[in-house]
C-alpha cells in the first residue's frame, strides 16, 4: 500500500483519484493491479484517447522526481461511483501537465472511454480540475488545447467557460483559457 495519502475530488457522479507513483506503475504493468488499487473495474481498451503510454511515462517521471508535492498536479482517474446494481468503473482520466508555472498557468487535459462519451463525464472532469486548480492561489489561468477537428473537446471547454485565445500553437490545434475571477 502507498504511503501517500489518497487525494480525491467528488463530482455528482464521479470520484476523481489523484494518481500516485504506485498507481502509474501498476497501470503500466497490469490493468488488474490498477483496478485493485482503485477498487474499480478497468474496462478492456484502457487507457482512453490521448492518455497513452507516453503520457503515463511522463507522469511517472514527474512523480518520481517529487512524489509528495507532485500528487494532484498530474494524472487523475475518473471513477463512476458504484450503485446498488453496478460496481465502480474507471471511465476516464484527466489532469494537469504539472503545477502552476511562474505566471500562474496550468494546463488541463481529459479523456473518456468510448462507451462513456457524450454523457457529460468529460465536462464533470474538466469542472472538477478547474475548481481544484483555482483552489490554489498560485493559479491565475487554466489553459487547454483541442484539435480543430475535436468538436467534443471544444464543446466541453466552452461549457466550462473557456474561451479560445490566440497563441503560436500548431495550426491544427487551438488554445483555450479560463482566468481566475477577479474579486
Amino acid at each position: 500500500m502507498s504511503n501517500t495519502a489518497r487525494l480525491t475530488l467528488s463530482t455528482p457522479r464521479l470520484e476523481l483519484v489523484a494518481a500516485t507513483l504506485e498507481h502509474i506503475c501498476a497501470e503500466m504493468e497490469a490493468p488488474e493491479r490498477l483496478a485493485s488499487l482503485l477498487n474499480a473495474q478497468v474496462e478492456p481498451g484502457w487507457p482512453p484517447g490521448e492518455y497513452d503510454r507516453d503520457a503515463m511515462e511522463f507522469f511517472r517521471e514527474r512523480l518520481q522526481e517529487n512524489r509528495r508535492e507532485s500528487v494532484g498536479w498530474y494524472s487523475w482517474y475518473a471513477i463512476q461511483r458504484a450503485s446498488p446494481v453496478n460496481p465502480s468503473i474507471l471511465i476516464g482520466a484527466g489532469g494537469y501537465f504539472g503545477p502552476p508555472n511562474e505566471t500562474g498557468e496550468v494546463e488541463i487535459g481529459f479523456s473518456v472511454m468510448p462507451g462513456w462519451q457524450r454523457l457529460g463525464y468529460a465536462t464533470e472532469i474538466a469542472h472538477a480540475l478547474i475548481e481544484h486548480a483555482f483552489a490554489d492561489m498560485r493559479v491565475k489561468t487554466v489553459i487547454a488545447h483541442a484539435a480543430c477537428g475535436n468538436v467534443a473537446s471544444r464543446n466541453v471547454l466552452e461549457k466550462c467557460g473557456f474561451r479560445e485565445v490566440e497563441r503560436d500553437d500548431s495550426p491544427d490545434t487551438r488554445c483555450f483559457e479560463i482566468r481566475r475571477s477577479e474579486p
